[in-house]
């Protein structure tokens, strides 16, 4: 029988799950990293043994962590940085070099916003980690700010792949509430050379070269904040989500809506229909049913909690606009969390599960695609990842 691990990441530590197919019981290993603020973690799907974790603090830094025995045991690859006050590892272990845009020739050292200031570009944190779908030592990192970079050493030395930053849009690109970040990174499976990303506040990109060049995916996208309807960026991208069978069919979580597009980002339409709020910060894709979408609606950009204290997940079967509440297990009064972008999804097991993560702590588990929901563990920290990784 196929087994899970969901991996956790918290505001003070990461935390590992483990159970057997019928997601009933669970043993659980942690804290790695504690006291660290634990953004992303994420398993190779070349290699059900590696893992890799960012661990960053305002403190002591950002650092990639490396596993290669399934979250057991950990390393820094490339060794660890020299420790800092009380003994505390510090600074910027690994190597992220700036890589100079193929339009200029010149590494980028500064931003320049709309209104034609000039700011230094900041590395302040690793986001998300996107492992290759097919080499376990090639991982992508989105970094804050805005910046995409690979490493094809497990680790050890990451270069920017620079042509999005390079791209005649930047100017546009703003920060949103949690800052300019790259948050999200989709792999196409049927083409090693497509990639998307997302960035707050800029919007998605695509490129189909394999990193040399990019062209923003906004068209179609609504938002009152950006009255011109023809802008190409400034869009507060959430998340997007897609099934590996139909890899140009992709979802998204905007800051207000949830849109579809069936053409690789070149045109989107609202898909938002009767859901009590169309706020969030998450969606997922069934593993096995390309239509069937999940999205998990919070009040609003002001009040970051569920609508009218009840926790509930959306299910749409049909691809959107049509969707149904998902309670079952779940608290439905005075309950005021929050669920985040990367603290939700699925497994690839018979039965899909899906899973999602919480402010308060709680990691909750539908072994059978959101029908009846439980909770794997109640009082963790503040969720900010969960992924999961089917094993066989």
């Amino acid at each position: 029988m196929s087994s899970v691990r969901v991996l956790v990441g918290t505001k003070k530590g990461a935390f590992v799950l483990t159970s057997d197919g019928k997601r009933e019981k669970w043993d659980i290993s942690g804290p790695f990293f504690a006291g660290w603020e634990l953004y992303h973690l994420k398993g190779s799907p070349a290699d059900p043994n590696r893992i890799y974790a960012s661990q960053t603090s305002g403190w002591f830094g950002q650092i990639i962590q490396r596993s290669s025995d399934g979250g057991k045991t950990w390393e820094v690859p490339g060794g660890a940085p020299p420790p800092g006050p009380g003994g505390m590892p510090t600074g910027q272990s690994n190597k992220f070099v700036y890589d100079a845009s193929p339009e200029t020739g010149k590494p980028l050292t500064t931003h320049q916003f709309y209104d034609g200031t000039q700011k230094p570009w900041l590395f302040k944190r690793v986001w998300h980690l996107e492992p290759s779908l097919t080499d376990p030592d090639t991982v992508y990192a989105g970094v804050e700010d805005a910046a995409l970079f690979r490493s094809t050493d497990a680790g050890v030395t990451w270069h920017e792949l620079a042509g999005l930053r390079g791209h005649g849009t930047g100017p546009g690109w703003q920060p949103g509430a949690g800052g300019m970040c790259l948050h999200t990174i989709i792999l196409d499976p049927s083409d090693p050379k497509r990639i998307y990303i997302a960035i707050s506040a800029a919007g998605a990109f695509r490129t189909d070269d394999g990193g040399k060049t990019w062209k923003p995916i906004n068209r179609g996208l609504k938002s009152k904040y950006l009255p011109d309807p023809n802008v190409e960026v400034g869009f507060c991208v959430h998340r997007l989500a897609l099934h590996p069978s139909r890899p140009k069919t992709l979802f998204m979580q905007l800051h207000w809506n949830v849109n579809r597009t069936d053409d690789a980002g070149d045109s989107w339409r609202l898909v938002s229909g009767n859901l009590p709020t169309d706020f969030g910060f998450s969606i997922e894709v069934h593993s096995h049913e390309p239509e069937t979408v999940y999205v998990f609606p919070i009040k609003s950009d002001a009040e970051h909690f569920v609508p009218d204290g009840k926790l509930r997940v959306f299910r749409s079967r049909k691809g959107g606009n049509e969707w149904e509440a998902l309670s079952k297990g779940l608290p439905q009064s005075n309950c005021y969390l929050n669920i985040l972008r990367d603290a939700t999804a699925v497994d690839s097991l018979d039965k899909c599960g899906v899973y999602f993560g919480t402010s308060g702590g709680q990691v909750y588990v539908s072994p059978d695609a959101g029908d009846n929901w439980t909770a794997i563990v109640r009082d963790l920290p503040p969720v900010l990842s969960v992924e999961v990784q089917t094993l066989p």
